[in-house]
């Protein structure tokens, strides 16, 4: 992403305030400009050196003061941002924005504000539950606010239940989310693959390959903040679920062609990014393989191949996109792929390049196509997915 935007982050008076340090921290590591702006509950809880540390801005508290330069008072910075995200949100400054309520610098910036708004909700269950609370977070959503809907466990009262402010990850997801206006593929059914898959070998053995799952994820919550309605069918990793995209866990490269095949027909788009496995026992023992003298051999039989079974079932205006990972003769082999799968785009890239590969956040991918060839050169993983699918979109749809 170029032209990292402005963002505004309004820290109110809850014992989640905490938390959003590495959320400031996270962004402004990122390069986007960070201005936050605390009430005076919530220097109770965390100081503003803190976060002027950590983004790099000075922090915005009084509105009286004169201590500010005129880029960063509360009309010029209303103007100029890009998002304003209140995290956490108390029931009290819920009821403020819901209403118009200007009276500190936060809720005054708020109300001049013509950005994207994101409501983190952080409190007591009773308090989240009372009608009055959800009446008015009703109403900032009927006003094009987003809301975050908060967490269940343990709060700081004491108490179990509703109300847990969602982690700083998380909501640098949903903020990216409301950032992403461009909203080029709404009203797509997208379905993405992601991950390994795992082959049984016994109860306690199976044959796996080295994918984290990282790239298909990216491509999953890049086709959401686009707008898709987005469908990711992944094998075992290690990563969260994604807010706002249907997950569909399998284990096995059968239980991924399950999965993926008899949903094909109602999709716009697949891009099947897992790593699928090639072969798989041809009988999986019911009991422990103990080792013993010698050697052993273990017979194999094909998977299904499903990029192959998709590209022969394709219907018109329908895009499938393939993945291919090569340790030599990329893009002839890729190109090889390309017509032998009949697939619209083939997205390549090679195990022995720097940055490239499984499990790291970064890739190096080439874009194939009848039409075109693109380079992406050296990105992360999530902008390597924005780039895939702007390519997409730009020739196939």
């Amino acid at each position: 992403m170029t032209n990292k935007p402005c963002v505004l982050i309004g820290v109110t008076g809850g014992i989640a305030a905490y938390k959003i340090c590495s959320l400031v921290s996270s962004l402004h590591k990122q390069d986007y400009e960070v201005h936050v702006l605390m009430t005076r509950e919530a220097q109770e809880f965390i100081t503003p050196l803190t976060m002027q540390s950590l983004s790099g801005q000075k922090v915005i508290l009084d509105m009286f003061t004169t201590d500010y330069t005129p880029d960063v008072h509360h009309i010029s910075l209303a103007q100029k941002a890009d998002a304003f995200v209140i995290a956490p949100a108390t029931a009290n400054v819920i009821a403020k924005v819901a209403n118009g309520i200007a009276d500190d610098m936060l809720t005054t910036t708020f109300l001049a504000s013509k950005c994207e708004k994101l409501i983190v909700p952080a409190m007591n269950t009773a308090m989240l539950e009372n009608p009055i609370t959800q009446d008015n977070l009703k109403k900032c959503e009927q006003y094009g606010m987003h809301i975050l809907e908060s967490g269940s466990g343990y709060l700081a009262c004491g108490t179990t239940g509703k109300g847990r402010m969602p982690e700083p990850d998380q909501i640098e997801d949903a903020l990216k989310e409301v950032l992403h206006t461009d909203k080029y593929l709404a009203g797509r059914k997208v379905l993405i693959t992601a991950g390994p898959t795992c082959e049984a070998i016994d109860p306690v053995r199976y044959i796996t390959n080295h994918s984290s799952g990282k790239m298909g994820y990216a491509l999953a919550r890049a086709a959401r903040n686009a707008g898709a309605e987005v469908i990711l069918v992944a094998g075992k990793t290690a990563l969260a679920d994604i807010r706002g995209v249907h997950m569909v866990p399998v284990t096995s490269a059968r239980e991924m062609a399950d999965a993926v095949l008899p949903r094909q027909q109602e999709m716009d788009i697949m891009i099947l990014a897992a790593a699928v496995a090639d072969y798989t026992p041809i009988t999986t023992a019911e009991e422990k393989i103990h080792k013993a003298d010698g050697g052993m051999n273990l017979e194999l039989t094909r998977t299904t191949d499903i990029l192959k079974t998709l590209g022969q079932n394709k219907r018109d205006g329908q895009i499938l996109v393939g993945f291919s990972m090569e340790t030599e003769n990329l893009i002839p082999n890729s190109r090889r792929k390309l017509s032998s799968k009949n697939c619209d785009f083939i997205v390549a890239n090679s195990l022995r390049q720097a940055g490239a590969g499984f499990a790291g956040d970064t890739n190096v991918v080439t874009v194939i196509s009848e039409k075109e060839t693109s380079e992406l050169g050296l990105l992360s993983k999530d902008d390597t997915a924005e780039e895939i699918l702007r390519i997409v979109a730009a020739e196939g749809l």
